[in-house]
């Protein structure tokens, strides 16, 4: 009797290799990596516009004030400005300042007053002169007892040279000199007659000129009176004009201009 034990033990043999190939996984497809995921696109946030309001145009400015100007010729179209200070003097204690009236009118000054003893002055304080002139034209539409005067080296606190023509005539260089306690006391530097003067309801041209120590007048341009004063010795100041009332009334000028220049 033949025998296949060997045969057999053999095959045996390879079919336990073979199941304990297939035990260690070899035959398992082996799993692949997992690929990294793709980010989702996403949209900017939607942006709701802004309405832009229209630029507005800013609101008009007014025009400047037109700077003070140290020489000219003030023919007064518009209202006096602020450039111009008044003071008032009064020669006995019935006068009333506030009878008196000083406006522009009609491309002129007119100086109005209802009441006696008044001295009534402007100063132009947007400059301070040493040499200067200063002329006025006129108009006397009033009675003819009133003073026209002239100012230069005008200072609050000591004093100024006046030249007072009067309607009547006569004139006067002063120093009005500021006292002590605060009055105006009128010293005389000279004085006189003039022929040159029109007297009554007339027109009359008046300029002074202060130029180092040098005080000259001239009225409807003639040199009346030209003098050299040291003793009060203003070096500078403030110009001005001023109108006078005595002991009648009404009194009523018109000035059609003011002119101030180099002498």
């Amino acid at each position: 009797m033949k025998t296949f034990r060997p045969l057999f033990f053999f095959t045996s043999i390879l079919l336990i290799v073979g199941l304990a190939c297939a035990g260690s996984g070899g035959g398992d497809t082996p799993s692949q990596p997992e690929q990294p995921s793709q980010p989702e696109a996403t949209q900017p946030p939607a942006v709701q516009p802004t309405a832009v309001p229209p630029t507005e145009a800013p609101p008009p400015t007014q025009p400047a004030p037109p700077s003070a100007s140290e020489f000219f010729k003030e023919e007064f179209d518009t209202p006096l400005s602020s450039d111009w200070d008044i003071f008032t003097v009064t020669g006995s204690d019935a006068a009333d300042t506030d009878k008196v009236t000083v406006e522009a009118e009609d491309g002129k000054l007119v100086w109005n007053f209802d009441s006696e003893q008044v001295y009534y002055y402007l100063f132009y304080n947007a400059f301070e002169y040493e040499d200067v002139q200063i002329a006025v034209r006129a108009d006397n539409r009033g009675r003819n007892n009133n003073s026209i005067s002239l100012v230069c080296r005008y200072d609050p606190e000591v004093g100024w040279y006046e030249f007072n023509i009067a309607n009547n005539g006569l004139y006067d260089i002063l120093y009005a000199e500021v006292t002590s306690s605060g009055k105006i006391a009128y010293n005389a530097i000279t004085n006189g007659g003039s022929n040159s003067i029109k007297q009554g309801k007339e027109v009359n041209e008046y300029s002074i000129s202060c130029k180092g120590e040098e005080l000259t007048l001239n009225i409807n341009g003639d040199e009346v009176n030209s003098i050299i004063e040291k003793k009060y010795g203003l070096r500078k100041g403030q110009v001005g004009v001023s109108v006078s009332s005595f002991d009648v009334l009404p009194i009523l000028i018109e000035m059609d201009w003011i002119e101030i220049s180099e002498p």
